[in-house]
């Protein structure tokens, strides 16, 4: 079992800094216990879509909620294979 902290180092490795849109909303999927808070939802959605001109680091800030999520919630393990399952193409780098 990989820790939150050694599956955050992972994901900010070799420039990276949140899964491309389309794996990001898979992501989204596999965090259990979201539900809809008002006009929003908790945790957060992803920032995709028209949020995705957002800057580098509020990505890698929403994807690290994203991840605190899953640890919280007993998902980690999903979470952190799902991530690893990722090749290098399917995430967004600094500069990208």
């Amino acid at each position: 079992m990989e820790s939150k902290d050694a599956l955050l180092a992972y994901c900010r490795a070799n420039g990276k800094v949140c899964p491309m849109p389309q794996k990001w909303s898979t992501l989204y999927d596999l965090l259990p216990k979201r539900r809809r808070v008002g006009a929003g939802w908790s945790p957060p959605l992803p920032l995709i879509l028209m949020a995705w001109d957002e800057s580098e680091i509020s990505k890698a800030n929403r994807l690290q909620l994203h991840i605190d999520w899953a640890s919280e919630h007993g998902a980690l393990d999903v979470v952190s294979d799902f991530l690893h399952g990722l090749r290098e193409e399917d995430w967004f780098h600094i500069g990208d």
